[in-house]
């Protein structure tokens, strides 16, 4: 069976999985030798009769098995191909990335920035003979990738793109929005999409105004997408000296909230739509193919393209499924329990 992971990277949390199982290996060694040093081998019988370790050491096997369940969801695991026609729309595309610090924030898992490009990317796989570019920002934007239909070429350079390559910190939303704009290779106004994928943070680089310009000048249509958390928000991680912490302004951790009227405004002022998708994993493939390609009326032959069916949710289940079950057994052993339940009775 071909199977495919989106998100191998999410395998490093195996090394915490590892890590508590060592130290619940540990508790158990711990436990059994204090005993050992407390009474001998018949009074440590009468003292723990009530528990049973076999119990125990079952509920760690299940909060373990949940925990390897967990990760093999986070990895993004897909197969099953299902064919679908698709109208080839020869549209030229531009992806605007949101490249800032708070694209890092988790609570998009891996993080904002990760499940965005992913998304991107399953965009692309199920185009046929539409130009695609690529324009990344943050403190200011930058041509990663100009109109080409060499996805492979497109794919290294959105595999390649981190907020290093940028370089400067902030968030330009403005400025991403007119390098994107700047990017299209001819004049005329229709067959032309903007498709920005952003939290919504902006430091007054007038996005808005910038849309209404590039709709009005060009005729170019801009789709927003919005990551994140919209109501708590999330802290955004950073590593110093090999140590991972959180970011912190004048003695306070930063929290960042997905900002969803910017998004939406410049959506709406340049013809295009904006899409919130939070923190939920949505099939934005889908969504571009009904939504976005039929808004840039021109339309070839159909092709058959191939999908691999998302199946995260399975072992998201299984997680579940053993979570539950852990909760469900006691440490108390058998004999305990019917004595306790004939007191009770007599009682």
């Amino acid at each position: 069976m071909d199977i495919r992971f989106n998100q191998l990277e999410s395998l490093h949390w195996l090394w915490v999985v590892a890590g508590l199982a060592l130290l619940m290996f540990i508790g158990f060694r711990v436990r059994h030798r204090r005993l050992r040093r407390f009474a001998d081998d018949a009074l440590v019988g009468r003292l723990t009769a009530a528990h049973s370790p076999g119990r125990a050491r079952l509920r760690a096997l299940l909060s373990l098995g949940a925990m390897f369940a967990l990760v093999a969801a986070l990895i993004d695991p897909r197969w099953g191909v299902e064919y679908e026609e698709i109208q080839q729309q020869g549209i030229d595309i531009v992806f605007v990335l949101d490249l800032s610090n708070s694209m890092n924030a988790e609570d998009a898992a891996p993080s904002r920035l990760a499940r965005a490009k992913q998304y991107i990317a399953d965009i692309v796989d199920q185009l046929g003979g539409d130009r695609v570019g690529l324009v990344g920002f943050a403190g200011t934007a930058s041509l990663n990738c100009p109109l080409t239909i060499d996805y492979g070429a497109f794919r290294l350079s959105l595999a390649g793109l981190t907020p290093e390559v940028i370089g400067r910190g902030g968030s330009m939303i403005g400025d991403g929005l007119r390098k994107a704009a700047d990017s299209f290779t001819d004049d005329v106004k229709e067959h032309k999409a903007i498709v920005v994928f952003s939290d919504g943070e902006d430091h007054d680089s007038y996005p808005v105004d910038a849309a209404r310009n590039i709709w009005r000048d060009k005729g170019i249509r801009i789709y927003t997408f919005g990551l994140g958390d919209s109501k708590d928000g999330a802290r955004i991680p950073i590593v110093e000296n090999g140590r991972r912490s959180f970011l912190i302004h004048e003695g306070q951790q930063v929290w960042t909230k997905m900002q969803p009227d910017i998004l939406r405004q410049v959506a709406l002022e340049a013809g295009g739509a904006f899409v919130p998708l939070g923190t939920s994993r949505i099939d934005v493939a889908r969504v571009f193919n009904e939504k976005i390609a039929p808004a840039t009326k021109r339309q070839f032959a159909t092709t058959r393209i191939q999908r691999y069916q998302v199946r995260y949710q399975y072992f998201t289940a299984v997680a579940l499924a053993l979570l539950l079950l852990e909760s469900l057994i006691t440490e108390r052993s058998a004999s305990s329990a019917r004595a306790l339940s004939y007191r009770e009775a007599l009682v």
